[in-house]
């Protein structure tokens, strides 16, 4: 099952910097409208069995503009389950002016989303404390419950808002609360997510393990290759680079930390992320000391002569040892049921000869954690190039995952991830858009080899 998430198009209190939550009187703009339509050209060719959206007119704006270019505007339903976070107090307010009259609040809102709590008007005139973050998440958890059921198997579409999605893709992941601000959603941003399994497990099994991030907050069909920074900017920005395809990627054979170089694919998916990435601005590159990502990275800074790719040998693939060179078939006839622990219990597996992932965990975190004091504070941009599963440890490091949780990233060959530290490097990061593959075959969906790691 895909189920595709969407954020309403530009409003008018997007466009005045105030806060919206539930507030029912903003609009799009004509920017909202035209990207709605933009949207929905990037969804040619695209059937969904239904499409759910907030009753807030701009999500419902939204949705419409981009049904009715599709013409499947008679799928559309409303689900108050998708509603903006609940923020009463703050509805209608500049940004600026709660920052500015409810300054501890909105620091608690910043540092520990989690623990905010309002004052909600009750019928009879008194006031009930509620928690608007965890409120939300519980909404994210009930809308998937009664809805991920009666699609299995199709594809369905949500628009709403910045919040209840992150709420939506964090009940789906497993990511906690307290990182309600780690994920961005950007107007008409795109995020794909794949579930599969027997519906009937119970509801954490059904959320929490059988679920892929294919892409986060695509906003290359608007025009716009990578999500603008987000003030403050008193950070770096990292963006992370699964290398090109190899020959062993294709054919799906174990390659781990064997040093098989880029195919002729490889190599123009390479030349692909160049294209794509040359006109921004690249201060800093770090790189797996192994062939494929080298290559990679030197192909995408040809167009940056000035940056001095460093390497690391601590972002290397993970060592499969005796599994290396292998393919699946074979791997399962030699070690019987150890592939299958592996694709569905994989924290729990000792490579023979080779690693567990909390090697690479450790090893991948450290040298993350030294091009991080590398760079410093300075906002400046880079790329740090790696592989499969060194990448998607990574992610799963910054979002608060665990090992186990590794399968639900997708990490495409030639794929980029754009992770800010908007507050520095001692800040909580943002993943700001996850496997953008635009660039290599076109469309919302990664189409690059699955292959093995």
């Amino acid at each position: 099952m895909r189920v595709i998430i969407l954020r309403h198009g530009q409003s008018t209190y997007n466009s005045q910097g105030r806060i919206q939550g539930r507030s029912d009187l903003s609009v799009l703009t004509d920017r909202g409208i035209e990207d709605a339509r933009l949207t929905s050209a990037a969804f040619t060719g695209l059937e969904f069995a239904a499409a759910y959206a907030s009753p807030l007119q701009r999500a419902q704006q939204t949705a419409t503009t981009v049904l009715t270019g599709l013409g499947q505007q008679d799928r559309l339903h409303t689900d108050d389950r998708l509603l903006e976070i609940d923020l009463p107090l703050w509805e209608t307010m500049f940004n600026q002016e709660v920052r500015e009259k409810y300054a501890h609040e909105y620091q608690i809102w910043k540092e520990r989303p989690h623990e905010l709590t309002m004052l909600l008007p009750q019928a009879d005139g008194s006031q009930q404390e509620f928690f608007p973050v965890l409120n939300l998440y519980a909404q994210a958890t009930a809308f998937w419950q009664a809805i991920l059921p009666q699609h299995q198997g199709q594809t369905i579409l949500i628009v709403a808002h910045n919040g209840i999605n992150r709420a939506l893709i964090s009940t789906a992941l497993g990511i906690a609360p307290r990182l309600y601000h780690s994920i961005q959603q950007s107007n008409c941003g795109i995020t794909v997510l794949n579930f599969s399994g027997n519906w009937d497990d119970s509801p954490e099994e059904r959320l929490c393990q059988r679920v892929q991030l294919e892409s986060l907050n695509q906003t290359t069909h608007l025009g716009q290759k990578l999500p603008t920074f987000r003030p403050p900017n008193r950070g770096p920005r990292l963006l992370l680079v699964r290398h090109g395809e190899t020959d062993w990627n294709r054919a799906g054979k174990f390659q781990g930390q064997i040093d098989v170089p880029l195919n002729d694919n490889g190599r123009k998916q390479a030349s692909l992320a160049a294209e794509f990435l040359k006109t921004i601005p690249i201060d800093f590159g770090f790189t797996s000391s192994m062939l494929r990502p080298k290559e990679t990275a030197q192909i995408i800074l040809q167009a940056h002569p000035d940056v001095i790719l460093q390497e690391d040998a601590d972002l290397r693939e993970i060592g499969h040892g005796l599994w290396e060179g292998k393919f699946e078939a074979e791997i399962k006839a030699e070690y019987p049921g150890e592939l299958e622990r592996w694709q569905t219990h994989p924290e729990s597996v000792q490579m023979p000869e080779g690693e567990h992932l909390q090697d690479v965990w450790d090893r991948a975190t450290g040298a993350w954690q030294r091009i991080l004091d590398r760079v410093g504070t300075h906002p400046q941009t880079g790329i740090v190039v790696a592989h499969d599963a060194t990448n998607k440890v990574l992610l799963c490091y910054l979002l608060g995952l665990d090992l186990a949780d590794i399968w639900k990233i997708k990490q495409g060959n030639g794929a980029v991830t754009v992770i800010d530290y908007p507050d520095g490097i001692e800040g909580q990061p943002v993943i700001q858009a996850l496997n953008l593959t635009s660039h290599l075959a076109g469309g919302i969906f990664d189409r690059t080899a699955a292959g093995a790691l």
